[in-house]
Formats: structure tokens, sequence, C-alpha cells
């Protein structure tokens, strides 16, 4: 149970100052940060829609990406009205429970997404280099499984954290110069010994980013291996379409975790870690279903012919 001091259990909050430092800039980003979300609602939803109605798209890797379209709009309604109600009102304060709240369903979404991006690698792999047994490898039980392991993946983690920030005291209200809940934050508020949970936060980030950039690496490394013994032009370039709009996604996903990481914790750096944060937490969410349905053709005719069928309604 999430514990406080006694004279101070009504003031223990935490303080998301977001953008406060540019008052000029609150309107504008405001807009901004609803239109990206109400593209990134209509376009993650449309593609799970547009992947269930169309039978030709009833394969394993639409099976995937229509979960991978369901985790982002997940993570972004978790962040997003939060984001823009912290743009538009004074009392940027959210409760201890509330904050834990936001983390561990955001810890969900995103190591969720992880390890279904390693799944989407995993299957091009089989597609690409065993295309004869593609079919019975990946078959309707086993894609269950896999996703599945994602799902349980994300959620495993979370509740690990969660419980252990629960078990804490907390005493002091924090002020946070970002627009989200972090760990880091929530352990700087606790009046208890944090060191052993800094190490279980320690391993499962590590673990969960590294494991499955390590299978995602190791996929593609015998895809291209595979599509340079090809002989025929068409054959390669056919091959490296079907993952270009995955690598796309990974490239962006990882880059911009690994960026993140990289950025030294001083008070210069904090614009660009708020920066960093909305790419990763509100506007990746929006890239994906873009990525996908722009390079494919089929998702591309389906939504042609959604739009002409409630135009002539």
């Amino acid at each position: 149970m999430v514990s406080t001091d006694k004279n101070q259990s009504s003031v223990v909050m935490i303080i998301l100052l977001g953008f406060s430092d540019y008052p000029e800039l609150q309107v504008p980003l405001f807009v901004l940060f609803l239109t990206i979300y109400a593209v990134t609602v209509v376009g993650n939803l449309g593609m799970i829609v547009i992947i269930r109605i169309n039978p030709r798209l009833h394969t394993p890797m639409y099976f995937f990406l229509s979960c991978l379209s369901f985790v982002d709009f997940c993570y972004s309604t978790i962040v997003t009205p939060k984001l823009l109600e912290n743009l538009v009102t004074e009392d940027r304060s959210i409760s201890i429970k509330g904050c834990i709240t936001q983390f561990s369903f955001g810890v969900t979404c995103v190591v969720t997404e992880m390890v279904m991006l390693a799944v989407m690698a995993y299957d091009r792999f089989v597609a690409i280099c065993y295309p004869l047994l593609y079919t019975v490898s990946m078959s309707p039980k086993f894609c269950a499984l896999l996703v599945t392991v994602a799902y349980s993946g994300g959620i495993i983690p979370s509740i690990v954290l969660t419980y252990s920030l629960l078990v804490l005291s907390f005493c002091e209200t924090k002020i946070v110069n970002n627009f989200v809940c972090e760990y880091s934050v929530l352990l700087s508020a606790a009046c208890s010994d944090t060191h052993f949970i800094e190490i279980m936060l320690f391993i499962f980030a590590n673990l969960s980013t590294f494991c499955t950039l390590i299978i995602i690496l190791t996929s593609y490394l015998f895809i291209s291996i595979t599509i340079l013994k090809m002989h025929s032009a068409s054959g390669r370039y056919k091959a490296f379409s079907t993952c270009a709009s995955h690598l796309t996604a990974v490239t962006i996903f990882y880059g911009t975790i690994l960026f993140l990481y990289c950025i030294p914790n001083s008070k210069n750096s904090w614009f660009v870690i708020k920066v960093g944060s909305v790419f990763y937490a509100v506007v990746i969410p929006m890239l994906n279903p873009l990525i996908y349905s722009l390079r494919n053709n089929e998702v591309k005719e389906t939504f042609r012919k959604l739009m002409d069928l409630r135009i002539s309604q």
C-alpha cells in the first residue's frame, strides 16, 4: 500500500511542469498534440478495422500489426490526455497513485511494443528465409502464443515494478521538469530505501531493451544474407519491400530510446529530453500506422473502399 507521513499525506503530489516554461507556446502545442492524438486514434483503430474486414490481410504479419496498433493506441491514450490537460490548466499536479497508475500502464505498453517488434522481425525471418515452411511454422496457434508472450512480457515487469512502488512510503512533493510520470521521479519522492528497487529497474529496462534488440538484429542479419544470395533483382526487391516498413518502425523506435539513454543528466538537457520524450510517447504511436499503410497497397485499397462506401452513404 502507498503510504505517506501522517502530517503530509494530503500534500504529497507529483507536479509535472511539462512545457510551462514556454507560456506563449501553450495553445499552439495543445492544438498540435490534439491533432497528433486524433490522427493516432484514427490511424491505429482504422488499421485494426481494415485488417479485420479484409480477408487478404488475415495473415500472421497483419495479425501482429493489428496487435501493435492496439498497443500504440493504448500508450498514446495513457500519455497524451494528461499532456493536453497540463497545457490548458494551471494545476499540473498528479497524485502519487495517479502517477503510479500512468507509469504502470506505460511500462506495459512500452515493453509489449518491444517484444511485438521482435516477434514481427522473427515473422519476417521465417517468411524470407524459410518460405516453404512459413504457413506451417507461423500457424494461428503459434501466432497467438507469440502475442501472449508479448503481452505477458509487458505485464509481468509492470506488475513487479508497480508493486515495488506501492510498498514505498512517500513524503515529499516532487516537481518534475517533464510531462510524464517516470520511475526515477517516483523514487525521488520516496522516503524509503530505494537501492534494491533501482537495481530491479536497471535489470528489467536493459533486459527488455537489449534482448528484443538482439532478436531483431539477428533476424535481419539472416534476412540480409538470404536476400543477398537471391539471383533475381526483382526477388531481392520484393523480399526487402516486405521488411521495409517494419525496419523503419524499428529504427525510429529504438533510435529514440537509445538517443534518450545517451543524453547526459544535466540541466541544459531537459528541453532535449522533453522533446525526445514527446517523439517517443506521442509521435511514434501516430507514425506506425502511417509507415505501414503508406507502403502497403492492400491496406490503401481497403481504406479507399471504406471511404467510397462512406461517401456513397
